[in-house]
């Protein structure tokens, strides 16, 4: 693994422990959905610099399919916040 692919994985791990902690003790459920947003695209931007750092396209699949997964749950939960009301 380089240099660069060594301390993009450190930078995404050190983020997904602050996304993480935020998503524990988020007071509010909005807080909460946007914490796992970043961490959704924390996880496939894993996989992108795992691509890359390999030269192997196997896991490109699953990164489309987590971030589709993040999207649908993005308006999801935003659709049940908005007609719940304030």
């Amino acid at each position: 693994m380089s240099a660069v692919a060594a301390v993009a994985t450190a930078s995404l791990v050190v983020a997904a422990v602050l996304v993480l902690y935020r998503l524990l003790s988020g007071p509010t459920l909005a807080d909460r959905m946007v914490a796992l947003d970043a961490l959704l695209v924390l996880i496939t931007s894993g996989i992108a610099v795992n691509a890359a750092a390999t030269g192997s396209g196997e896991f490109l699949d699953v990164m489309i399919v987590v971030s589709l997964i993040g999207f649908v749950g993005s308006v999801t939960v935003a659709r049940f916040i908005e007609k719940r009301g304030p």
